[in-house]
């Protein structure tokens, strides 16, 4: 259990529930995936997905933050991505971060925009946790570059500790590559990247200099 590659075993757990889209701008056309549909609550084929049908699932905090998101989307071309809460058929709440690029025709011009939607409702196992803190001391470094992925992914989009940990599971088994080796390559693209826009450093400055102990909210 002490090895790399067990440790590997263990920190991988299993696959979150993941789903594709696709989505036309100029039509406002919906393609999903069956795992989408299943997160939403419908079985294969049951309905035809529409901006409607999706705003209609969303929690009533998140409706039009996404219909937002969407109309954004279609005016200026950019993907549709973030997170919100999706109540399935059933009335089960899912949190669910949807991953996306940009979707190019053949002359290479913006048409929609495609990607996944990850349901990272579930946290890791307690035992799982458990297991690692007890093995994985002569690989902090491993651990060390886990977590700085994990904080990426918690500040771009607004997730807890668990479920960012379930996106870099989802990631490592999607591109069959190794959890902490791919932790590694997100960390490393994002210092490439040379930090966020200038007026999310100016907020972030401002968050950071006014800092103080009076603020820490109690237990």
């Amino acid at each position: 259990m002490r090895s790399a590659d067990a440790v590997e075993r263990v920190v991988a757990g299993k696959p979150q529930s993941v789903g594709s889209f696709r989505f036309w701008f100029d039509d406002q056309r919906w393609e999903w995936s069956d795992e989408v549909a299943a997160i939403y609550g419908y079985a294969s084929g049951s309905m035809q997905p529409s901006t409607e049908l999706l705003l209609s699932h969303k929690h009533p905090d998140d409706r039009e933050r996404v219909a937002q998101s969407i109309a954004v989307a279609v005016r200026t071309g950019e993907p549709f991505c973030g997170r919100h809460r999706v109540i399935d058929t059933a009335g089960q709440i899912h949190h669910v971060i949807v991953v996306a690029d940009r979707m190019l025709d053949d002359r290479n011009e913006v048409v929609g925009t495609t990607g996944y939607f990850v349901d990272v409702s579930d946290t890791i196992e307690e035992n799982r946790q458990e297991i690692l803190d007890d093995t994985l001391p002569e690989l902090v470094e491993s651990r060390a570059v886990i977590e700085q992925a994990k904080g990426v992914l918690m500040f771009v989009y607004g997730i807890n500790a668990e479920q960012a940990f379930g996106v870099l599971q989802w990631r490592s088994q999607e591109t069959n590559t190794k959890l902490r080796t791919l932790a590694l390559l997100l960390v490393d693209q994002i210092l490439a990247m040379g930090g966020g826009p200038a007026t999310l450093r100016t907020s972030f400055d401002h968050l950071l200099l006014t800092l103080r102990s009076d603020h820490v909210p109690p237990n």
